[in-house]
């Protein structure tokens, strides 16, 4: 037999006889299995047997004369020159040998898994596909639920047609690739029944930032087709690898998608596959169990520890997975190496985006996923189909912003003519986010409305700069880039952590030079993630407010009731930060919103009083014991003790905020110990907020209830100088520098020192005043936290303070 080989007997090293995906499958079956990786058994049709169907047909002659002819600056001749081409490919005939070999591997093949005619999955696989200087994975077609020997001649001649797709024409024109040099493979694989199950993608990275810890799982219910046409917004599921790796269930966010449409197998003959609305009741759960999100993620990081160690080199995977629906078995499909965040560099530079418009936010017309970091403004280009925009003429003009619904692989040739691309469907592995990180262009997928809420011509703004949520403005906003070259920045003794408020944004500050988070604010990720009161959240049914209970019923979907909601929400957010970080410390303080800031959450004018000055009202400790509040103080060390031993995520510090006497600090560990969280047990470690004047003149009191002291100067300033920083009229006596202030913050620290625990500094002075971080390091602080925005000022002011004592200490000497 010379057109076929058995998918098990083919490996990595046959690259050139089998293209990148079959190769990549064969070395897993053969090597992989026996770890536990289930993969789905089938035969390749081999690139000889490609390239023999050309000869036969003499197809070279017609690929290289009307390749030659086409202008690739005009769209409508590449599409014009593609379709000739495949069109030659489907009137091809296969030579007789190859016809009689093929049809007889599908009979042992259906044989095999005891039926007469076997469903299998007939995917492409180049030879060109998958290296590392140029990604052409999905430039080929796949046909699945495919029955019977003649159907699947069929399919292969459209996967051999599939080479001169147009996308694919121009892509590898972009490339320099010499079309009849490269060689096509197909594989033709047991179907997994999927349509009756869910499928999806994983990698064994971030894509967005690039963090190399994480295993992304996106998934949907029915065939996997959906999700890669970016048809639907998937699942999201993300795993943290080091504590995977030591046996914890370190899945560190989940976000359910709208999975309005599935794709199944179709009534036969013509319809092997068709489109069905998805039931309410499946759109409304999470598609993956957390016992398949963990074995999933356990297989990825399999597959990638092997690809590393043959490769000799950090090779991050891209991976396609499927459960069947009969059997309930999870199988992988596809794997391959990622090609973008692989090939680059380690971060030596970092781009900071400052936006310099502060109403931009009352400009947003619509928000979806962010893919990438950078900023795209033009005139939208709006297109709702590839043919559509041929038979009308439209012309899309370069530097446009493309909005759609969604892409296809057909779309590439303008999508990389776009300033920015914005789709109403998709998530972050869908196709137009594929292409636009690959080009480097800005792209906000799953906005949901795009195509209705932008006009046609209207200038607008495509921002993926400011988490993971894009942002899409109405005009020109203006911004400026600024480069940092992060191997300038000079060393120093002071521990630099940062602030870290949103999750979403966790991956990318964690390429920063860091040694730890100083602050996490839980209020940011309940006012963010959460959104309602944690009481009128469980509660709520009581409160007789029809309106109320809809609003969270809706919130709450894809969880089995309100408190797992919250406990997993707020859970979700401290371990993504926690994992940015880790092994270094992340101090998360317990809540700390003010009553007014409470009475704002969906459900909180039922549980919050009228304070005249909440600023020094209900906050922080004094909620934590409270009889009023207690239940849902429970909520959030519930969340933290998931987190720790859970997830494993020991490197999470708890920190008290507001305390003000030493008593209310033990009556806070008490409610801690009850709801599980116990200082010194699993290594737990407990901060206080050092920001009320108490905390300074009891230092030592405090002291010996706590493992460290973190500054709050934000609040310690404002209570030293008895003003209130919200107010205008006295803003002007605003300063941490002040004398009185400084003089505080020298008492604590030596203070501290000698009761030998930690103190740092987590306020807003260090960013803003280089000088005060200065004065801070002469007095001997141990850590100080800053804003990403300031670590570049910040580290440098340190830098110079640390020369000064040293150059004041060799004078002594």
């Amino acid at each position: 037999m010379g057109f076929t080989l058995l998918l098990k007997n083919v490996g990595i090293n046959d690259l050139h006889r089998v293209g990148g995906k079959n190769a990549s499958l064969g070395e897993m079956l053969q090597n992989l299995t026996n770890l536990g990786v289930n993969i789905p058994d089938g035969f390749v049709v081999t690139v000889a047997a490609y390239k023999a169907f050309l000869k036969h047909n003499s197809l070279d002659k017609t690929v290289t004369e009307t390749v030659d002819a086409i202008d690739y600056d005009d769209i409508e001749s590449l599409r014009r020159g593609g379709m000739h081409i495949r069109q030659a490919f489907l009137n091809g005939k296969f030579p007789e040998a190859m016809s009689i070999e093929i049809a007889e591997r599908y009979e042992k093949l259906s044989q095999q898994y005891g039926q007469e005619m076997t469903d299998v999955a007939v995917r492409s696989s180049a030879t060109a596909e998958d290296l590392p200087d140029a990604s052409f994975a999905g430039q080929q077609e796949s046909y699945l639920n495919v029955r019977g020997a003649q159907t699947l001649m069929d399919s292969i001649r459209k996967c051999f047609a599939s080479l001169f797709t147009d996308r694919a024409i121009s892509y590898r024109h972009r490339f320099g690739y010499d079309l009849l040099e490269l060689g096509l493979s197909v594989c033709v694989q047991k179907m997994v029944r999927s349509d009756l199950g869910t499928s999806g993608v994983a990698f064994s990275i971030d894509t967005e930032s690039g963090f190399k810890d994480a295993v992304v799982i996106n998934g949907t219910y029915g065939l996997g087709e959906m999700l890669v046409q970016g048809a639907i917004s998937p699942d999201e599921f993300i795993v943290f690898k080091p504590l995977l790796k030591e046996g914890y269930e370190s899945v560190i966010e989940k976000k359910l998608g709208n999975k309005d449409k599935m794709m199944i197998y179709g009534e036969g003959g013509d319809e092997r596959v068709k489109i069905i609305p998805t039931e309410e009741k499946f759109r409304s759960r999470f598609c993956l169990d957390q016992h398949n999100v963990i074995k999933l993620a356990q297989w990825v990081v399999i597959i990638e520890d092997y690809y590393t160690k043959i490769r000799d080199k950090w090779t991050p995977m891209d991976v396609e997975w499927a459960i069947d629906g009969l059997t309930k078995e999870l199988f992988i499909v596809q794997a391959r190496p990622e090609t973008i965040h692989s090939q680059k560099e380690q971060i030596t530079t970092i781009t900071e985006y400052i936006m310099e418009d502060e109403t931009r936010h009352e400009k947003i017309i619509t928000k979806g996923v962010a893919v990438g970091d950078k900023i795209g403004s033009g005139k939208a280009n709006i297109i709702f189909s590839m043919d559509k925009r041929v038979t009308e003429g439209h012309v899309f003009t370069p530097g446009s912003v493309l909005v759609t619904e969604m892409t296809d692989p057909d779309w590439e040739p303008i999508m990389k003519m776009a300033s920015a691309i914005i789709t109403n469907k998709g998530g972050r592995t869908c196709h137009a986010a594929i292409i636009a990180r690959e080009m480097g262009i800005p792209a906000i997928v799953g906005c949901g409305n795009a195509t209705e809420v932008i006009k046609e011509g209207m200038m607008v703004t495509a921002s993926c700069a400011e988490g993971d949520k894009g942002y899409v403005y109405e005009g020109e906003v203006n911004y400026t880039e600024k480069e940092h070259d992060l191997s300038l920045l000079p060393k120093v003794k002071t521990d630099i952590m940062l602030n870290v408020a949103s999750p979403g944004m966790a991956f990318q500050f964690s390429h920063l030079p860091n040694k730890g988070v100083g602050l996490a604010r839980e209020e940011f990720i309940i006012n963010n993630y959460i959104e309602v009161h944690p009481l009128a959240l469980m509660n709520h049914r009581k409160l007789n407010d029809a309106e109320l209970t809809a609003e969270i019923e809706k919130k709450i979907t894809g969880y089995p009731d309100e408190e797992t909601f919250f406990i997993d929400k707020l859970a979700d957010g401290v371990a993504k930060i926690a994992a940015s970080f880790y092994p270094n410390k992340t101090i998360v303080r317990f809540s700390d919103f003010k009553t007014n800031e409470y009475y704002n959450l969906l459900g909180g004018k039922y549980y919050e009083p009228k304070e005249e000055n909440p600023m020094i009202g209900w906050r922080g400790a004094s909620r934590y014991y409270s009889e009023a509040y207690k239940e849902a103080f429970g909520l959030e060390c519930r969340a933290i003790k998931k987190v720790r031993e859970e997830m494993g995520l020991k490197n999470v510090t708890v920190m008290i905020p507001f305390c003000r006497t030493v008593e209310e600090l033990l009556r806070v560990t008490e409610v801690m110990k009850e709801y599980g969280l116990v200082r010194g047990e699993h290594e737990l470690e407990l901060f206080l907020m050092a920001e009320v004047p108490s905390n300074i003149l009891m230092a030592a009191e405090f002291a010996e209830h706590i493992d460290g002291f973190s500054i709050g100067s934000n609040d310690l300033t404002q209570l030293t100088l008895g003003l209130d920083r919200d107010s205008s009229l006295v803003a002007h006596l605003y300063d941490e520098r002040n004398p009185a202030v400084k003089r505080m913050l020298e008492m604590l620290i030596t203070t501290a020192k000698k009761a030998g625990v930690k103190v740092g500094i987590c306020g807003q002075g260090p960013s803003d005043f280089p000088d005060f971080a200065q004065f801070l390091v002469s007095l001997g602080i141990d850590s100080i936290s800053v804003t990403p925005d300031s670590v570049i000022k910040t580290v440098t002011a340190i830098a110079e303070a640390e020369q000064l004592i040293a150059e004041k200490e060799m004078t002594k000497a």
